[in-house]
């Protein structure tokens, strides 16, 4: 079966989104300052490809003497395996297998009666819930891998698949799309998750969401934000072939599972950075489809 190709930009490379993790947490940092520090990095990373893009060497240069003042990368990364580690409730995948098991994804009609196949974009362990699980083969990628388990890998520079034996049953973009810093390029990474699902492997009988994504942003992504809630990201997600069967929104986190049906791809809509919520206390977090 050929792979079809959709969209007609190329798409942008995320290496100056989500930093390199740091393969030791210092175990003495605090929640309050974990968040603070993961909070101030992302702003500074985001500004900072901002300066790179718009070609202002001068900001650029100062901004990355602000980060190193703040301890650099090392700093971050540090927060960033802390923040998402277990004891801090990290591992997302947990809901995901969770979710799955109420959807009655044993009985799918696996291919070659071979394991589902995952696709874990911005991979931190390979003993997270949905690898222990032994239901999936899972490929884990991440811009800086510390493991060897974890294949060092741009999602926007993987190869597309060849053929269908190479997509994927499931994809995870868990604190993934956030650190992309510009909203076109957020919508290029959803667009192109579709290229590496399969089609349909749902059984007759059978209520599992197959192909799917999970998809795992902060909270007020979705719920502070001027130009993103609940409804438009499902039109963006709609527009891409992508229903919503499962969410869960709590604080922190916004969780949401979506069946994809390529059939139902609506390749002509695009959506603009138009707000929808005002406030001066609103984010600017925001999703375009090209």
């Amino acid at each position: 079966m050929g792979v079809k190709r959709k969209g007609h930009h190329r798409p942008t490379a995320i290496s100056h989104g989500r930093p390199p993790q740091f393969q030791k947490p210092a175990a003495s940092l605090s929640s309050k300052a974990t968040r603070t520090l993961i909070r101030s990095h992302h702003q500074l990373h985001k500004a900072l490809a901002q300066a790179k893009a718009r070609g202002d060497h001068a900001k650029a240069k100062s901004l990355q003497l602000e980060i190193d003042s703040h301890g650099g990368l090392e700093s971050y990364q540090q927060a960033s395996i802390k923040g998402q580690s277990s004891e801090r409730g990290g591992d997302t995948s947990r809901l995901l297998m969770e979710w799955l098991r109420t959807l009655d994804f044993p009985n799918v009609t696996v291919h070659d009666k071979q394991k589902m196949r995952l696709l874990e974009v911005g991979a931190l362990s390979a003993n997270n819930a949905c690898s222990r699980s032994s239901l999936f083969d899972v490929t884990r990628i991440d811009l800086h891998s510390q493991s060897a388990e974890i294949l060092q890998q741009d999602f926007m520079k993987r190869p597309l698949p060849r053929n269908e034996n190479e997509m994927f049953d499931i994809i995870s973009l868990s604190l993934v799309l956030n650190y992309v810093p510009e909203a076109a390029g957020r919508g290029d990474m959803l667009r192109r998750t579709c290229q590496f699902l399969r089609p349909s492997s749902k059984s007759a009988d059978s209520s599992a969401p197959f192909p799917c994504l999970f998809l795992v942003v902060p909270a007020p992504c979705v719920t502070n934000s001027r130009y993103l809630n609940e409804s438009k990201l499902s039109d963006v997600m709609g527009a891409l072939g992508y229903t919503m069967i499962k969410k869960k929104i709590s604080p922190k986190l916004a969780y949401y599972l979506w069946t994809y049906d390529h059939d139902a791809t609506k390749n002509d809509d695009t959506f603009k950075k138009v707000e929808v919520a005002g406030g001066a206390s609103k984010n600017n977090f925001a999703i375009v489809l090209r």
